[in-house]
């Protein structure tokens, strides 16, 4: 029966500043990770369909709220997008009228 007995020397470290060290790599992974879960600040654009779809409306009512400046699209080439945040402010705002 072979026994393992590998050694690990660290020359001039206390167990005390290793547990530090532990500890100090334990920290940057654990904020690491955090960064990550974090919810992004990324805007979200949403298409036609998908905007007419959150809002149970036709495609008709879109451009004609479009139009009366209710909401306000962004176009990129030939392809309109509307920003989540500006449609639920819009919503938020017309409770208020």
């Amino acid at each position: 029966m072979a026994v393992n007995n590998n050694i690990t020397q660290l020359h001039n470290t206390t167990p005390d500043q290793l547990a530090e060290k532990i500890l100090q790599g334990v920290k940057n992974q654990f904020n690491s990770f955090k960064k990550e879960l974090e919810p992004n600040d990324k805007e979200t654009y949403l298409t036609r369909i998908q905007t007419a779809k959150m809002l149970s409306i036709s495609l008709t009512t879109l451009n004609d709220w479009s139009k009366k400046q209710l909401l306000h699209p962004l176009k990129l080439g030939n392809r309109t997008y509307y920003k989540l945040s500006e449609i639920e402010k819009t919503l938020n705002n017309s409770n208020n009228l």
